[in-house]
C-alpha cells in the first residue's frame, strides 16, 4: 500500500518534535535529558504510531514498522556496534602531541581510511588518540567538530564499505569501485581544502591558549620521555575484516544462485510483515555479532580501561534513533511518493536535494529514494550505470553520491558516528557545540565547500 499518497504533511509533525527535543533538552535540561531520551524517542514514536494504527489499521502499521525496524534499524544498530566494541579493543598507544601539524596529520589519515573500514570504524578507531594528544588544551572543541566532518563522514565516500548509502547503491547494482573511480577528485579537493581551512582556525586557538597553554605544548613537545606510538590489540584487525567481510556478503550473496529459491526469485528466507529475511541478512547479522563477541571476550579488560571505553556513545545512539526511525516513517513515504514530481532533473538538484534531506533524515533511504527517481528519468548515454532501478546518468550519480555521504555531517544527527564522536568528546571533558551551534559551524564551513563543489563539479 503507498500510505505516501495519502499521508497528509502533517504527518510529520512527530519527527520535527523528535529532532526539536534532541536540540533542545540537552540544552535546557542536560541532566534530565540524558536519563530520558528513550522516553522521549518512545513519546514521539507514540505520537505517530497511535493516529496512523487508527487509520490504516494494525495491518499497515505492522508492516511499515517491520519494513522500519527489521528492515533498517537492526541492520543499522548491529553494524554500529560490532564496529564500535571492535574498534574499541585497538588501542593506539604512543606519545603524540597535540600540535597543528600532527592534528592535520591524523585528520587527513582518519579520512583516507573511512571508506575501508567505514566511517564509524575510523571515528572510533582514532577519536580517542586526537583526544588524548590535545590534552592540553583549553580550546579543542573545533578539532571534534572538523574529525566529524572529515572521518565521520566525507572520508567515507569512496566505497560500499564506506558510508551506507553507497552500500544500498552497491545493492542495487552499481559496481563496488564505481564511486572510488569517480568521486575520489572531489574528496581530494574538499580534503585540502578542509585540511587548509583546519589548520588556519587551529593556529588561532592555538594563539588563544595564552602564555600557560603554549609552554604546555611546549613541554609537551620537548618531553624526553615519551612513549613510542605502537598499537595494542592487533588481533581487533582481524574481527574487523570479518564484519567488512560481512558486508560485502550481505551484497554478493544475493548474485549466488545457490542462495536464490526459484518460485520467488529471491534469497532463502522467510518473509516477517512483508520484509525479507533472507540468508544474506542472516549471514551478515550472525558474522558482525560474531566478530564483536570475539572482539569482546578476547581482549583484555585493562585495554579497553586505557582505551576509556564504555558503552554510553553507542546506548545514546540506539536509543535516538529507534524514535528517529519511527517517526520519519511518514517523512519518507512522502518522499517516496512525491520524489519524481519535485522538479529535480539536473546534477545540482540532485546533489542539493539529496543532501539538504539527508541532513536530517537518514540519508540512506534519502539515497534510495534519489537513485530511484534517477533511474525513472533514464538515460541513454553509452556510459549511463546500468541499475537495478534503472539506468542512471553518471553525472547524477556522483551528485547523489556525493551528496548523501557529504552533507551528513551538516547535522548531529545526519550520520549516526556524529553523536558517537560528540558523546566521547563530551565524556573526555571537551565542551562540545548545541545541535544549532554546531549547525552554524557546518553553515559556516561545509556549506560554501559545498558552492565550491556545485561550481566545480555539478554545473
Amino acid at each position: 500500500m503507498d500510505i505516501g499518497a495519502s499521508l497528509p504533511i502533517w504527518s510529520i509533525i512527530p519527527f520535527v518534535g523528535m529532532l526539536l527535543s534532541i536540540a533542545i533538552f540537552p540544552l535546557v535540561k542536560p541532566e534530565w535529558w540524558e536519563k530520558n531520551e528513550l522516553t522521549v524517542a518512545l513519546f514521539w514514536s507514540a505520537i505517530f504510531l497511535i493516529p496512523f494504527i487508527a487509520v490504516y489499521g494494525f495491518g499497515v502499521a505492522a508492516e511499515s514498522l517491520s519494513e522500519t525496524i527489521l528492515g533498517d534499524y537492526v541492520p543499522f544498530i548491529v553494524l554500529l556496534l560490532g564496529l564500535f566494541t571492535v574498534a574499541g579493543g585497538i588501542h593506539v598507544k604512543g606519545t603524540i602531541v597535540g600540535t597543528t601539524k600532527n592534528n592535520v596529520i591524523m585528520l587527513a589519515l582518519g579520512t583516507i581510511i573511512a571508506s575501508w573500514v567505514g566511517t564509524t570504524g575510523a571515528a572510533m578507531l582514532l577519536i580517542r588518540p586526537v583526544l588524548r594528544a590535545n590534552l592540553w588544551r583549553r580550546h579543542k572543541a573545533h578539532i571534534v567538530v572538523f574529525f566529524i566532518f572529515l572521518v565521520a563522514n566525507i572520508g567515507g565516500c569512496l566505497t560500499p564499505l564506506g558510508d551506507p548509502p553507497l552500500f544500498l547503491g552497491y545493492l542495487r547494482g552499481i559496481p563496488f569501485f564505481w564511486t572510488f573511480e569517480h568521486i575520489w577528485v572531489i574528496l581530494l579537493f574538499n580534503t585540502v581544502i578542509m585540511l587548509v581551512a583546519f589548520a588556519l582556525i587551529d593556529r588561532h586557538f592555538i594563539k588563544k591558549e595564552g602564555k600557560e597553554g603554549l609552554e604546555a605544548l611546549k613541554l609537551e613537545d620537548e618531553a624526553d620521555e615519551r612513549t613510542p606510538i605502537r598499537i595494542e590489540g592487533w588481533h581487533n584487525f582481524f574481527f574487523l575484516a570479518l564484519i567488512i567481510l560481512a558486508v560485502i556478503l550481505n551484497g554478493t550473496i544475493p548474485q549466488m544462485e545457490m542462495f536464490i529459491d526459484p518460485a520467488t526469485g529471491a534469497t532463502y528466507g522467510i518473509d516477517v510483515e512483508g520484509v525479507h529475511i533472507g540468508v544474506d541478512y542472516v549471514v551478515q547479522i550472525v558474522l558482525i555479532l560474531a566478530a564483536m563477541a570475539g572482539s569482546w571476550f578476547t581482549t583484555s579488560h585493562q585495554l579497553r580501561a586505557d582505551n576509556k571505553f564504555e558503552w554510553a556513545p553507542i546506548a545514546e545512539v540506539a536509543k535516538l534513533f529507534i524514535g528517529i526511525f519511527i517517526t520519519m516513517i511518514p517523512a519518507l513515504a512522502l518522499l517516496r511518493t512525491n520524489g519524481s514530481s519535485l522538479g529535480v532533473d539536473s546534477p545540482l538538484a540532485f546533489f542539493w536535494s539529496t543532501g539538504l534531506l539527508s541532513s536530517f533524515l537518514d540519508n540512506s533511504p534519502t539515497y534510495v529514494v534519489f537513485l530511484t527517481t534517477a533511474g525513472a528519468i533514464g538515460s541513454n548515454a553509452a556510459n549511463a550505470v546500468a541499475t537495478t532501478v534503472g539506468s542512471v546518468d553518471p553525472r547524477i550519480l556522483l551528485a547523489i553520491s556525493a551528496g548523501a555521504v557529504f552533507m551528513g555531517a551538516n547535522t548531529y544527527i545526519g550520520n549516526a558516528p556524529n553523536f558517537m564522536v560528540k558523546n566521547i568528546a563530551e565524556k573526555a571533558g571537551v565542551k562540545m557545540p548545541s545541535f544549532f551551534h554546531y549547525m552554524g559551524w557546518s553553515a559556516a564551513i561545509l556549506i560554501p565547500l559545498f558552492i565550491l563543489d556545485s561550481i566545480v563539479f555539478f554545473l
